[in-house]
């Protein structure tokens, strides 16, 4: 019987017993020495904070609880695989967002350190630095307004918000009916339907300068309609595809860029020569554009057409930027 599971046995008699279980008495269910169950008794306490006591008058342990708040060991339906997974999760959100949800789960995350240090006496795991995550794009997210947005989309309340908008620096205020958030590129999104637009939008939740949460229950939108409207299109810009792009990829690249997945309803084949070719839907090309660009000569544009100019043109753009660069440093 290992630590955990002597921990474990030792907490079944207690609970099973109304009376005072005497120190001999547990060293025979128990099965082992005095030193030993002094020793479960103590963590019992001590890491767990059982309202375990000795009555001195009839030399017996017990719990101190009454019936109505029965003590209850945490975590015991949790083997060692998945209490480790819990943890990693909690390590990936710490790494993901630093302090988005620290001070609500710190108790969760030192309760089960605890009990996987019962389960692991000898040599106690370690997580913490165990799990690495790096985040090249994020951008820094207001916790105030992500706990508040959170709150409104578990409670299916609706939500007023000042919103600040990157692409037109224009701050309006709007009250929203949140559906979900989305974890995307290191960046967290709210997709909700806007009153005042009467129609779907996705709201950076960092651009969220001020938030209020209503009592007003939230518009319910099917989760057929959310993903058809969110999802069908490319990346974060949402809308029903109306087009597809087919990319073309250099033999040595098709290695990488076979197994990515880009889109959930993309199609992709290897052609006779090597090359990898890649079918993407999309409705709004400016995040595809910045994705193609990135594989730089390792892609071309197939089509549609007015893909391939737009691809054209940025690399005619960054081509003549360069070369006039190079132009004046050369002159100075």
């Amino acid at each position: 019987m290992n630590p955990f599971q002597r921990l474990y046995q030792l907490h079944r008699i207690l609970a099973a017993h109304r009376l005072p279980v005497s120190h001999k008495r547990l060293e025979e269910l128990l099965e082992c020495s005095r030193a030993t169950v002094t020793r479960a008794i103590d963590m019992l306490r001590d890491n767990f904070n059982a309202p375990l006591v000795y009555d001195r008058d009839r030399n017996g342990y017990h719990y101190d609880t009454k019936e109505s708040n029965v003590f209850e060991l945490p975590g015991v339906w949790f083997d060692a695989n998945e209490l480790h997974a819990l943890l990693t999760a909690q390590q990936l959100l710490e790494q993901i967002e630093p302090g988005l949800l620290g001070a609500q789960l710190k108790p969760v995350k030192n309760r089960l350190e605890k009990i996987l240090a019962a389960q692991h006496s000898n040599n106690p795991p370690i997580t913490a630095h165990r799990i690495r995550i790096l985040s090249m794009m994020g951008r820094q997210t207001g916790l105030k307004h992500f706990q508040t947005t959170a709150s409104a989309v578990l409670q299916r309340k609706q939500l007023n918000i000042a919103y600040h908008s990157r692409s037109r620096d224009q701050q309006t205020e709007r009250t929203v009916s949140p559906q979900r958030l989305t974890h995307y590129r290191d960046n967290w999104y709210l997709d909700a339907w806007c009153h005042k637009r009467e129609a779907l939008r996705s709201f950076a939740v960092e651009r969220i300068a001020a938030s209020t949460l209503l009592d007003t229950a939230a518009r319910e939108i099917p989760e057929a309609e959310l993903d058809e409207h969110f999802a069908t299109g490319y990346g974060i810009f949402a809308g029903k595809a109306t087009r597809t792009a087919i990319l073309r990829f250099t033999t040595e690249r098709a290695r990488w860029v076979a197994d990515e997945q880009w889109h959930p309803r993309q199609q992709g084949k290897f052609l006779p020569d090597g090359r990898y070719e890649l079918h993407i839907p999309y409705a709004s090309e400016t995040e595809l554009v910045m994705d193609i660009l990135k594989h730089g000569a390792a892609v071309e544009v197939i089509a549609p057409e007015t893909l391939r100019q737009t691809i054209l043109l940025n690399l005619q753009q960054a081509q003549e930027y360069y070369v006039t660069r190079n132009k004046h440093e050369n002159r100075t």
